[in-house]
């Protein structure tokens, strides 16, 4: 604890958020791409403490929250099956799906079980021999790798009973979504530390010079973000769009050769829909070839699904940054975490649940 207290000295915080009041001259707006910087943000009030030019819009990067409709459930129809142990990190049991969620297949008798390593999945199927397992394989480039290594061990030895309902997104291609949104506001991006220590800077400087946004790669600590935003606000004052690493004590320039090397062989890239977004060309990983026989879409035969998201959650406009949380009608009244309207409000990355959760906002009031 005394490493990570070291980034959370609120002597420093100030002293940092000072020094952006003196290099600010007109208002900004900053996108922290990722859900875990926007719970750091308003846990330790951030936003209170920064001057009013800088705005800060919490983006799409919240992998519980942008797994698709049709996933969930996908997810929750190979779930119902007799014969299934269906294996999922807990986060992803409560996600609202058009009908039900994985806690109520879970109660009627479905065998779905938390684990907390994607090979707890493949052991669990090689122990139940006469059992089909699948794993929900979601998340960004950070937690792809060992998803990969899992598919990779399971094939290794021969584990034929196991499988992978995939649904993975890439960060690079949504930030070029955003910024060619008809109703982009961003200037500058927070990136996410833990994803660019798996894939490194690679692909951030073209996006720089192409929509000519700086991009600071940051932390999650308390001085890690209000690093990044001093930063990204030296650079967009100066006119400057380029990438920076504000995050060198765990990212370097090349990220891990070895999990970029796992995932090129298990994963090939392809086109995702991202849920209140849309599809992004480019946007995800699948299964390649090689492995496609792990698939549990294909192996379930479950695409097809018709899927209904409920006409009163607003989350889309949520993750693309154009409404604040408790901007949203049903922000803390039919929307709670105990009775999530959509993924922002239960996941634990989730920009509606970091709102709530901190107790500093109420939802808005209706206009006239």
């Amino acid at each position: 604890m005394r490493y990570l207290d070291e980034f959370r000295d609120g002597d420093l915080a100030r002293r940092l958020a000072d020094d952006i009041t003196r290099i600010v001259t007109r208002p900004w707006a900053i996108m922290e791409v990722c859900g875990g910087q926007t719970h750091a943000i308003i846990r330790n009030g951030i936003d209170q403490i920064l001057p009013p030019e800088i705005e800060l819009i919490h983006g799409p990067g919240c992998p519980v929250c942008v797994t698709p409709l049709e996933v969930i459930d996908q997810a929750i129809a190979i779930a119902a099956r007799p014969g299934v142990i269906f294996c999922s990190f807990g986060d992803m049991l409560r996600v609202p799906g058009s009908s039900r969620d994985l806690f109520q297949v879970k109660s009627e008798g479905g065998d779905v079980r938390v684990v907390y390593s994607p090979l707890d999945a493949v052991r669990l199927a090689q122990a139940h021999p006469e059992r089909e397992v699948v794993f929900f394989a979601i998340g960004f480039e950070t937690t792809a790798p060992a998803n990969a290594m899992a598919v990779h061990v399971a094939r290794q030895h021969g584990v034929r009973n196991f499988s992978m309902l995939v649904s993975h997104v890439l960060v690079p291609p949504a930030i070029a979504a955003i910024m060619t949104a008809p109703r982009n506001r961003v200037q500058a991006f927070l990136a996410a530390g833990h994803v660019c220590a798996v894939m490194g800077l690679r692909g951030y400087p073209a996006l720089a010079e192409r929509f000519h946004v700086p991009i600071v790669v940051t932390g999650f600590e308390p001085l890690d973000v209000l690093e990044g935003i001093r930063r990204a606000v030296r650079q967009l004052e100066a006119g400057e769009a380029r990438v920076e690493n504000a995050y060198a004590r765990v990212v370097t320039d090349e990220g891990n050769t070895a999990a970029q090397r796992m995932l090129a062989e298990v994963f090939e890239v392809s086109d995702r829909a991202w849920r209140g977004i849309g599809t992004i060309p480019g946007s995800g990983w699948r299964l390649a070839d090689a492995y496609r026989e792990f698939d549990a879409a294909i192996r379930f035969d479950v695409g097809g699904i018709r899927t209904a998201e409920s006409p009163l959650c607003r989350s889309g406009e949520v993750l693309q940054g154009a409404l604040k949380p408790n901007e949203c009608p049903a922000f803390g009244t039919t929307c709670t975490p105990r009775t999530p309207l959509g993924a922002t409000m239960v996941s634990g990355e989730g920009a509606c649940a970091a709102y709530y959760h901190y107790g500093r906002f109420r939802a808005a009031a209706p206009t006239a």
